[in-house]
Order: C-alpha cells, then sequence, then structure tokens
C-alpha cells in the first residue's frame, strides 16, 4: 500500500532541507529567502526496507507581499487532505509564531497522524529549546533534528514508518495492473476506450477532463488484466485547480500500485520535460514501462522520421533505454494490439525469476572476461551472484570489497544481464555484498 507524508509549515523552516535529506537528492531548491518553494515537490524515501513518498510543500503565509500565497494555501490544504502523515515543521531558532499558530490551528481539525518537528536543532542547548513546542498540543512527541546535518531524523523516520497503516489493499488475484499515464490530453482515455470497444471514460478535447484512476478489467484477445485511465500529470507550474492537484497524487498512487505503466506521448508534440518526468517516477518505483507515441496518424511522415524518433526518445531517456516504444493511434487503433502485447511481455519481464546456478554459469563467465578495475591495489573478486526475492529484478553479487565496485562496471553487470535474459521495459537493481 502506498504512503504519503507530507511536509508543512511556514516559510523558511527548512522544509525544502528536510524534503532532500529524506529522498536523498537536491531535487528541492533551498535558500535563506522565504517563500523559495511553491510549487509541490515529490520524491521516493526509503527508511528500513520502507518506501514511501514524501512530498513537500510551499511556506504557508498570510498578507505577504508573495502573488502566489493563496495558491500556496490551497495546496498545502490538499496535501493535508491527501497524505496519510504530515510533518509540521517548526524552527526551534525562532519558536513559535502567530504563522505557526495559524498552520497548527488546521492541522487540529485534521485526523490525520501528525508528527512535530523542530527543526534546526544543532547543538543540545536547542534540542532542549524544543520541549517549548510540547505548548502546541498536537502530536505525541517533539522531534528535535537538524535538516543540514541529519542528526535526529532517524528517530523521527523510525516513528514515522513504525506507524504507517500495514493493510495490504485487496488484489484481483494475480492479475496484472497494466496504467495508462502521461500529460493531460495525450490520449489515455481514447486509448481504453479503444480497446474496450465502449466509451468506458469520458474523452472530449479539454485537458484534465479525467479527474480520477479508472479502472477496468480487460478480458479479450486472450488477455485477462486490470487497465488503469488514470488524470494527466500535468506540468507543476500549471497545477493551479484544486481537483487537478488532487488527481495529479491519485496518478501518482496508482505508478506505485500498478505493475507495468504505459506512458503516452503526444506524437505531434515530442518529448517535453514533463513526460520524462513522469518517466522519472515509473524507474523510481521499479515499475515496468512501456512508451506509447499516440497521435503518429497526425505527423508528416518521411522515410526515416519512426527511426528518428525512437532514437530521440531513447536518448532523452538514458541510461534506462530498454523500453518497448510503441507508434500507434487511438482513433484509427492502429497497432493498440501490440501495445497490450508488449505491456504484458515486460509483465512477465518483471517476475521472471532465474535460477542461481544458470545466474552463475552465466555471470562469472562475464566477469572473468572483463574484471572489476582493481582499487587502491586491491585486486576485486566477485565470487558468486543470486537474484534476491522482489517483486522487481533485483541481482546482489558477492565480492571480497563492495566498496571498491564502481557504477560504471555495475552497468556493465545490468548490460550482461539484459543480454543473457530478456528483461526488456523493466529497470534492475545491482547490490554489491561483501563475501
Amino acid at each position: 500500500m502506498s504512503n504519503i507524508v507530507a511536509i508543512v509549515g511556514r516559510p523558511n523552516v527548512g522544509k525544502s532541507t528536510l524534503f532532500n535529506r529524506l529522498t536523498g537528492t537536491r531535487k528541492a531548491i533551498v535558500n535563506e529567502t522565504a517563500g523559495v518553494t511553491r510549487d509541490r515537490n515529490y520524491g521516493k524515501s526509503d527508511w528500513n526496507g520502507v518506501e514511501f513518498s514524501v512530498i513537500d510543500t510551499g511556506g504557508y503565509a498570510t498578507n505577504s507581499e508573495d502573488i502566489f500565497e493563496e495558491e500556496i494555501r490551497k495546496q498545502i490544504m490538499l496535501a493535508i487532505e491527501e497524505a496519510d502523515s504530515i510533518l509540521f515543521v517548526l524552527d526551534v531558532q525562532h519558536g513559535m509564531t502567530d504563522l505557526d499558530e495559524a498552520v497548527a490551528n488546521i492541522l487540529r481539525r485534521t485526523n490525520k497522524k501528525i508528527y512535530l518537528v523542530a527543526n534546526k536543532a544543532d547543538n543540545s542547548e536547542l534540542t532542549f529549546a524544543a520541549n517549548d513546542f510540547y505548548s502546541v498540543g498536537i502530536g505525541d512527541f517533539v522531534y528535535p533534528i537538524s535538516s543540514v546535518n541529519g542528526s535526529g531524523t532517524g528517530d523521527l523516520l523510525d516513528a514515522v514508518v513504525g506507524d504507517f497503516d500495514a493493510t495490504v489493499e485487496i488484489d484481483d488475484g494475480d492479475i496484472p495492473r497494466i496504467a495508462f499515464v502521461g500529460r493531460p490530453n495525450v490520449g489515455k482515455s481514447s486509448t481504453v476506450n479503444a480497446l474496450v470497444g465502449i466509451d468506458r471514460n469520458i474523452v472530449t478535447d479539454v485537458a484534465g477532463t479525467t479527474r480520477d484512476s479508472i479502472h477496468t478489467r480487460f478480458q479479450k484477445f486472450g488477455h485477462d488484466f486490470i487497465m488503469v485511465d488514470t488524470a494527466g500529470v500535468r506540468k507543476k507550474p500549471k497545477v493551479s485547480e484544486d481537483l487537478e492537484f488532487y488527481s495529479v497524487m491519485r496518478s501518482i498512487r496508482t505508478i506505485e500500485s500498478s505493475d507495468v505503466c504505459v506512458l503516452i506521448l503526444d506524437a505531434t508534440r515530442g518529448v517535453e520535460a514533463q513526460d520524462l518526468s513522469v518517466f522519472d517516477i515509473i524507474i523510481k518505483n521499479r515499475k515496468g514501462a512501456v512508451i506509447m507515441v499516440n497521435k503518429w496518424d497526425l505527423v508528416d511522415k518521411e522515410t526515416n522520421t519512426m527511426k528518428e524518433f525512437e532514437d530521440d526518445i531513447k536518448q532523452r531517456i538514458a541510461p534506462f533505454n530498454d523500453v518497448p516504444i510503441i507508434f500507434t493511434s487511438a482513433i484509427s487503433k492502429q497497432r493498440l494490439i501490440k501495445v497490450l502485447e508488449s505491456a504484458i511481455e515486460v509483465y512477465e519481464n518483471r517476475i521472471r525469476k532465474v535460477t542461481t546456478s544458470e545466474l552463475n554459469k552465466v555471470m562469472l563467465k562475464a566477469i572473468e572476461a572483463f574484471r572489476p578495475p582493481s582499487a587502491k591495489g586491491k585486486f576485486l573478486r566477485i565470487k558468486y551472484v543470486t537474484q534476491l526475492p522482489t517483486l522487481a529484478p533485483t541481482f546482489a553479487f558477492y565480492c571480497n570489497l563492495p566498496q571498491y565496485i564502481k557504477d560504471s562496471y555495475k552497468r556493465y553487470l545490468e548490460n550482461q544481464i539484459r543480454k543473457n535474459w530478456n528483461f526488456t521495459g523493466v529497470p534492475i537493481q545491482i547490490f554489491m555484498r561483501k563475501k
């Protein structure tokens, strides 16, 4: 089950720094100037093997000079509504302010799990001063942390993941779940309707017609799976409507709970930055991926148009470009069955298990042919490899000095795996472990 954690608070309390700390990225802009974050940032975090999504929101403010103030407040309210847990961040160096109290009043009206985070507790004196926030009366405990150096974040994350709902969503047995995702108005609903043969979903020329994720059981042409038509994931500066932001979050939840995602592109517009963002979300969640280039009938074609378009896509999504790319038209139903066949093949690749004996027979020969380069005068020896029992393909290589194996050699190992076994459309994880 997907879990979403929202980070809220007034401006300049360190929300974006905490977001970067939890996701292990520098995705959110950090600056001493208040109000830098206006749009939501989405990221994945992992603590003790438990994965969850993190949302960084803009700073809550009233009567400021920021023209985006009202929109920021709307999105904070929606993040609070949709999230499973909320990190209420306060600045221990400045203490409680009127804006903090305004945020607290909003949080008192929600039944979500709230964690009171006293940020910027960079020394023992400030850690002790964090106890003053117990007067807020929210949450069971105050967590003094420093987002900059990471102190205290371990205790906070222990509490957050420990309180996650462990309920498993009811699934339709082992039936694959295939989600159709992409920007608004690329033809997601038209594709589902064409495949089902009825107008199951509303289709208009207005971007963002689909507000929620719609599930359809597909049992035709020898296939049996769940198709999910999702709302369009729109470029965040354009997410100004309440329902639209809600739709974006539901789409992200759908990606997290699916097996294979069909990313639909608009052939008349090419590959855009938001397409790459959606693809990045799919890969970060280690889902199978198929790229469907829709509206191909509207493109003026020459001899190498399709080849050039495909090469451009692979270049843009590199380094993971072992993905099926199908050029279609939802209106004329051109190659739509090919999309389904590719999605089912990717699903089978995702659940493929390679025996340990077969892995070692092939991979140890590949390692012998191209050994990992020595580090600090020490020879690196990989002795054994096995596939781990995970939902997505994950391989563990046991060696004498795993910390010296470089990413370039891991890519070589991944390429050898893909060369010998069909894992097209599926991201592969490789771990180096101590023998």
